[in-house]
């Protein structure tokens, strides 16, 4: 029999399972998240699950309901625009430190993904920019050194995986938002904090405009 997995790597393993799961569809808004199945599906102790799902309701992705579980929370277009308002603070901040922070090591790594962007879009590989994209921002914060915006951002970007998913496989957007990426990537790269503030800023800004789009086209259901 093999042996489940428990403690912090089960808890670690689980959270990082239903992230995933949410990015990808296979777990929607609203829908409940039992104990059990999920001690099952990803072979870990109940306990394990438990404590992920804690975890998970820390960050604003799951809601515990009292005598009802757990399910995903449900995240408005409204939420979302407001989380991304902060999001473009704190990014702003750390693009304009990064800018003159970065190392010559973090530079040229950053210069390697603007590269690495232009040719997934040239072959449509949407997963590899949607990696990169996730890596690029991660990157910039981390060059910034400001490791309370980076928690900051983390608990932000918990409620936001769905949004982001689905807006980075929205027909032409890696291709709308490649000269935005870009121009962080050479602002920051040539140590131009001001410039590399407002990359960041018009890129965030076209997020919630997206956003608000996708909320302007989605039908409302009658009653």
């Amino acid at each position: 029999m093999t042996d489940k997995l428990t403690g912090a790597v089960g808890r670690e393993y689980v959270a990082k399972a239903i992230r995933q799961a949410l990015r990808s569809g296979d777990l929607v808004p609203g829908q409940r998240l039992v104990e059990l199945d999920l001690a099952e599906s990803y072979g870990t102790t109940r306990g394990a699950v438990r404590e992920a799902l804690q975890d998970l309701a820390a960050e604003d992705i799951v809601e515990i309901v009292p005598r009802r579980g757990a399910r995903i929370r449900a995240v408005s277009v409204e939420e979302a625009v407001q989380i991304t308002e902060c999001r473009s603070a704190l990014e702003q901040l750390c693009a304009r430190k990064a800018a003159t922070r970065a190392d010559e090591g973090q530079r040229a790594e950053l210069r390697r993904i603007g590269a690495d962007m232009r040719q997934a879009v040239a072959d449509g590989a949407w997963d590899a920019y949607s990696a990169l994209n996730q890596r690029l921002h991660e990157l910039v914060v981390e060059a910034s050194g400001q490791e309370v915006a980076r928690r900051q951002l983390e608990r932000l970007n918990g409620p936001m995986v769905r949004f982001q998913f689905r807006l980075a496989l929205r027909p032409g957007r890696p291709a709308q938002s490649l000269p935005q990426h870009l121009a962080i990537i050479d602002a920051v790269a040539g140590g131009d904090p001001e410039a590399a503030a407002r990359a960041a800023a018009a890129h965030l800004d076209d997020v919630i405009e997206q956003l608000r789009s996708s909320a302007a086209r989605t039908p409302v259901p009658r009653r």
